[in-house]
């Protein structure tokens, strides 16, 4: 019986390890690796499979580029998950919202609420979409900004106080009577949101609001602040604009008499009071509209299907801070897609431990169904429209925004090219590089025209026309007085107290108060011409020693001992070498007095000090020549140095510098030698535009025919 029972026992354990060995399934670990019994971590026998290995996101972002760097966060963090990203693509808001309710854009993290529950209540969108999380609960602001010095001469601290014409009038720029209120791009719920305030309000008599291109609009309003001018604005936050125009410091919050917002956010009437707003008169300020929540918005059906993108929507947050932070570089130059995606890559190796736990959140779900394809909808080419969308970017003196109107040597050259070609065009104005090319590459514009370098890197994604400027370095100094008594002054002034004149003076009257001890201490005691007393002494001395190195000898004192002839005979050869040595340093130093002043090109950089702009190939060019180089944040505070004789050269942009001596600098600085570092400036359109052989046989045209010569002169000089 014991033999019986112990095969028996035998077999069910020979049975349980081999299904425990040939059965994975049967191994006591949970999904993450978790032993039930120990509750110890152990290594699964197999990886289990990321949750979207094998998947691909068709993601889209918005068409404000503040909103970009959230974006590519959230993009790379899919990419942490395992999916294939397709995107982000720029999209307006309505075609967004209608492409994913069809399932031929899955999301976006762009939505701000409750300014698009209008898209959610839509019938073609209702149910279909459906928001997630919050990357910003409650903190993105919006509301309406004078500036500081206005606000506290005229009282204004609420938009009621704009319906006396007088308060109007300081900030009416056209006119008419009416206060200029810089608002949104047409489209944007904002523009609607601030046309239902103008009215409820009984503004619309003395207020209008200023649609168009919000970033350029924006550019000239700080433009027109930093020359003392009335400034009256919308904004929100996060954005570049609270950046540059400080609120408290540079301007104020104004307030609204009362709640009132648009139909679908008059639940949110009793928020639009926010406390601790910094730079408004009261506490809590009644900004006009509810705190926003920045949400990732997408396809419902997707969300089923994807459940671990759902739980990483839910937990992604990203400071307001940050945001502000990212913009602010954007602004200061690092506005390329390659800078947006380094951006975003520092940000999650910085914020390395809580990325972590969101995507542990986002992983821990089951395994994940297939997705469908995208049909074919989705991915068609846009067709040419009879009128071209031409993007450009504030780059003066290539494109300038003045009067809320473009102008500039790039503009002017594109309307004769649409002459050229016969066309209608449609321009408006992007903020930065990356969404200029942008614009271009996803077709919402047909090209592009500013001063945008032809490079290789862009070459693999975008056409370019021919050239259209040759640009590239140059250097910028100071210009002569041109009145003859104030040039030899300064030449003059530069020669006395330079260090080598001085350094052979100092030497000469060192040399000249050894020699006078000397005489003095061997005449003293029987020669009655040199004082016994020292300062007395001291002086006939120094007397003597001054008038027998020069050769002069008046011969009211002469030593009469031997060593003191002796030594009086010793001097007096000397003096021949003391001047030679004099005369040369004075030689010396105005030979090298003319030679500063001869900056004629990169060669003769060396051993001066420039100023140009930090993070521009300028700036690289200098650092890497090892030369003195004072790095500014923008070209403005380089000419003041160069103009108030701190710096010997300004170098920078050719075009930029000779712009500025031709017109603002006129008479004051001077652009000299060649361009180096070349680089040429093209016309961007998508690849294989039928419009580059076109542009590029108008370009030629009007070469040939001398109108590009012409209005290369008017801004840029002969």
């Amino acid at each position: 019986m014991k033999s019986r029972f112990f095969c028996v026992i035998s077999i069910c354990m020979a049975l349980t390890l081999a299904q425990g060995i040939c059965d994975p399934s049967a191994a006591q670990v949970n999904d993450n690796g978790e032993d039930h019994a120990t509750g110890d971590r152990s290594v699964p026998k197999q990886t289990a499979a990321l949750p979207g290995e094998g998947k691909t996101v068709s993601m889209a972002r918005a068409t404000w580029d503040t909103g970009w760097f959230k974006a590519e966060i959230f993009k790379q963090l899919l990419e942490e998950l395992g999916y294939s990203v397709d995107g982000p693509n720029t999209m307006d808001n309505l075609p967004f919202f209608l492409a994913a309710a069809r399932g031929e854009t899955d999301l976006w993290v762009n939505s701000w609420f409750p300014s698009h529950n209008s898209y959610i209540e839509d019938n073609r969108i209702k149910g279909r979409v459906e928001p997630v999380g919050f990357q910003v609960k409650a903190g993105a602001l919006q509301g309406y900004l004078v500036d500081k010095k206005s606000a506290e001469i005229h009282g204004i601290t609420n938009l009621k106080d704009f319906k006396d014409p007088k308060i109007a009038k300081i900030f009416d720029r056209n006119g008419n009577g009416k206060a200029d209120l810089i608002g949104c791009n047409p489209g944007w719920a904002c523009g609607q949101e601030i046309e239902h305030h103008l009215s409820a309000y009984g503004l619309n008599d003395t207020v209008e609001q200023v649609q168009g291109d919000y970033s350029p609009m924006m550019a000239e309003t700080i433009a027109r602040y930093k020359r003392g001018a009335p400034v009256f604005f919308y904004t929100w936050t996060p954005n570049w604009t609270i950046g540059t125009l400080v609120p408290g410091q540079d301007v104020v919050w104004i307030e609204v008499p009362f709640p009132s917002l648009p139909e679908g956010q008059k639940h949110a009437e009793n928020q639009i009071t926010v406390k601790g707003i910094s730079g408004c008169g009261t506490d809590p300020c009644a900004m006009g509209f509810p705190p926003s929540d920045i949400r990732v918005v997408a396809n419902t059906k997707f969300l089923e299907r994807n459940p671990a993108v759902r739980r990483l929507a839910e937990v992604v947050e990203i400071p307001l801070e940050d945001i502000d932070a990212q913009n602010a570089r954007m602004i200061d130059g690092e506005d390329d897609n390659d800078d947006i995606r380094r951006h975003a890559r520092k940000w999650i190796h910085k914020n390395r431990g809580k990325v972590d736990q969101w995507l542990k959140t986002a992983n821990a779900g089951k395994a994940l169904r297939k997705r469908a394809p995208l049909t074919a909808e989705a991915v068609e080419v846009k067709k040419k429209e009879k009128t071209l969308r031409v993007a450009t970017k504030r780059l003066e003196p290539f494109v300038i925004y003045q009067n809320r109107r473009y102008t500039g040597f790039s503009i002017e050259l594109w309307e004769k090219i649409a002459d050229e070609m016969n066309i209608s065009y449609e321009l408006y104005g992007v903020n930065t590089i990356a969404k200029l090319l942008d614009e271009v590459k996803r077709g919402a514009a047909d090209i592009a025209i500013a001063g945008i370098g032809i490079t290789s890197k862009r070459e693999q994604t975008l056409d370019f026309s021919h050239p259209f400027f040759e640009s590239g370095l140059q250097i910028m100094i100071s210009q002569e007085s041109k009145t003859p008594l104030g040039a030899i002054f300064a030449k003059v002034f530069s020669i006395l107290f330079s260090p080598g004149l001085l350094y052979g003076v100092g030497f000469f009257l060192i040399v000249l108060l050894v020699a006078s001890h000397i005489i003095w201490l061997l005449e003293r005691r029987h020669n009655p011409q040199f004082s016994k007393g020292y300062l007395h002494g001291i002086w006939q001395s120094i007397w003597w020693a001054v008038v027998t190195v020069t050769t002069v000898g008046y011969g009211d004192k002469t030593p009469k001992g031997r060593l003191g002839r002796l030594f009086a005979l010793i001097w007096i050869l000397a003096g021949y070498f003391v001047f030679a040595y004099f005369t040369a340093s004075v030689t010396t130093t105005v030979t090298v007095q003319e030679l500063r002043g001869a900056i004629s090109g990169p060669q003769d950089l060396f051993g001066k000090k420039m100023a140009t702009v930090e993070r521009s190939p300028a700036a690289e060019y200098l650092a890497g020549q090892g030369l003195t180089t004072v790095k500014l944040a923008d070209i403005e505070k380089a000419y003041y140095l160069l103009e108030a004789g701190e710096v010997d050269a300004v170098v920078y942009d050719a075009p930029v510098l000779q712009h500025y001596a031709l017109k603002k600098g006129k008479g004051r600085v001077k652009v000299v030698g060649l361009i180096f570092q070349e680089q040429s400036y093209g016309i961007a359109l998508q690849v294989g535009s039928p419009l580059r052989e076109e542009i590029n046989i108008a370009l030629l045209r009007l070469v040939e025919s001398g109108i590009y010569k012409e209005i290369h002169d008017k801004w840029f000089g002969s």
